[in-house]
C-alpha cells in the first residue's frame, strides 16, 4: 500500500493526496464563529428595540440578522469539520472552502455598510452618528476583517498567491496607498451619508456650521480619493509612479487630511462622535503622514551625502594620491 504524504497544515497536497491536520485558517474560522455570535445577538436585540423605523430600514435590519445567522451556522459547521481528520480532508483547501469564504466576505461587506448607517437604527445613533452598540459595530467590522484574512490565507495556501507580498513587491508604498484609498472612500461616504440625513434638508439637530463642515468632509474624501486612486492606478498599471507626482499627491493628502481631522472631529464637526467618520479621518491622516515620511526617506536615500562615521568607503571611489619619490642616481 502506498503511503500518503501528510502535511501538518491541513492542505490538500500538490500530488492530490489529502491531509489529516487542521487548516492554518482554523483560528480565523474560530474567530469568525465568535464574531458572528456576538453580531447575531446584538442585531436581534437592536431590531427588537428599534422597531419604529421605515420599511427600508426594517429590511436592512433583517438582512443584518440573516447574514449573522447564516455565518453562525456556516462557521459552526466548518469548525466542526476541521475537528475531525476526515472532515478536514473533505473541506480544507478545496474549492468549496474558497466559495464559502467569497460568499461570506460579500455578506459581511454589506453588513458593515448596513450596521454603520445611522438611518437603520442599529449600531449608530440617528442624531449625532455616535456608536450606540459597541458589540454590533466593532464585531461586525471584526467579522469583515476576518473574512478578508480568510481570503488572503486561502489564496496563499491553495494557489501560492501571496497577496500582501505581491502588493509590496509590485511597487514601493503601494500597500499604504491602497489603505489610504480605502480610508478616503469611507470618509467621503460617511460624510455624504450624514449630509443626506441631516443637511438635505437641514434638520433641527444641526447648524449651518455643521453642514458646512460636512460638505468639507465630502470634499476632503473626494480629493483624497482622486489623489490616492491616481497613484494606485499608476503603480498597478506600470509598477512605478513618477516620484515627483507621488510626492505631490502625498503632500496634498496630508494637507487635506490634517484640515479634515481638525474640522471634522472637533466638537462642532460631524465626526466628533466615535464612528466611521471619526476613525477613518484619523486613519487617513496616519496613512498620509506615513506616505510623506516614506517619500522623504526615499529622497534622502538617493541624495548624495557624506558617509557616516565608521562607514566603509569603496576604495574605487577614493582618489589615489601618487607620491613622487626623489631617488639618487644609481652609482655606475
Amino acid at each position: 500500500v502506498e503511503e500518503k504524504n501528510v502535511n501538518s497544515d491541513g492542505h490538500v497536497n500538490e500530488d492530490g493526496t489529502t491531509t489529516h491536520g487542521r487548516s492554518p485558517r482554523f483560528s480565523y474560522w474560530a474567530a469568525f464563529f465568535v464574531f458572528s455570535i456576538v453580531t447575531l445577538g446584538a442585531s436581534v436585540e437592536e431590531k427588537n428595540v428599534n422597531s419604529d423605523v421605515d420599511s427600508e430600514a426594517r429590511s436592512d435590519q433583517t438582512w443584518s440578522v440573516t447574514c449573522a445567522a447564516i455565518t453562525f451556522a456556516v462557521t459552526f459547521i466548518v469548525v466542526g469539520l476541521q475537528l475531525h481528520p476526515i472532515g478536514a480532508s473533505l473541506f480544507v483547501g478545496t474549492r468549496i472552502e474558497g466559495f464559502v469564504i467569497l460568499v461570506l466576505t460579500a455578506f459581511w461587506a454589506a453588513t458593515v455598510s448596513i450596521v454603520s448607517d445611522a438611518r437603520n437604527g442599529l449600531a449608530v445613533d440617528d442624531n449625532d452618528g455616535a456608536v450606540t452598540n459597541g458589540n454590533l459595530y466593532y464585531f461586525s467590522w471584526a467579522g469583515f476583517v476576518c473574512s478578508v484574512m480568510l481570503i488572503v490565507s486561502y489564496l496563499r495556501g491553495v494557489f501560492n498567491v501571496d497577496v500582501p507580498g505581491e502588493i509590496r513587491n509590485r511597487s514601493a508604498r503601494l500597500t499604504t496607498w491602497s489603505a489610504a484609498l480605502a480610508a478616503q472612500l469611507i470618509v467621503m461616504g460617511a460624510s455624504a451619508n450624514i449630509f443626506d440625513q441631516h443637511c438635505a434638508p437641514m434638520t433641527e439637530f444641526v447648524t449651518s456650521s455643521y453642514c458646512t463642515r460636512t460638505e468639507f468632509g465630502i470634499a476632503v474624501g473626494a480629493i483624497g480619493t482622486i489623489s490616492a486612486l491616481a497613484v494606485v492606478g499608476m503603480k498597478i498599471a506600470t509598477s512605478s509612479c513618477p516620484f515627483i507626482m507621488e510626492s505631490i499627491c502625498a503632500g496634498v493628502l496630508v494637507t487635506v487630511d490634517a484640515f479634515g481631522v481638525a474640522f471634522l472631529t472637533s466638537a462642532k464637526g460631524p465626526g466628533s462622535a466615535l464612528g466611521n467618520l471619526y476613525y477613518f479621518s484619523w486613519i487617513s491622516l496616519l496613512c498620509a503622514t506615513s506616505l510623506v515620511a516614506s517619500c522623504i526617506q526615499t529622497y534622502n536615500g538617493f541624495s548624495p551625502a557624506a558617509p557616516a562615521a565608521g562607514t566603509a568607503v569603496d576604495p574605487k571611489d577614493q582618489e589615489i594620491q601618487v607620491e613622487t619619490l626623489d631617488c639618487p642616481p644609481d652609482n655606475l
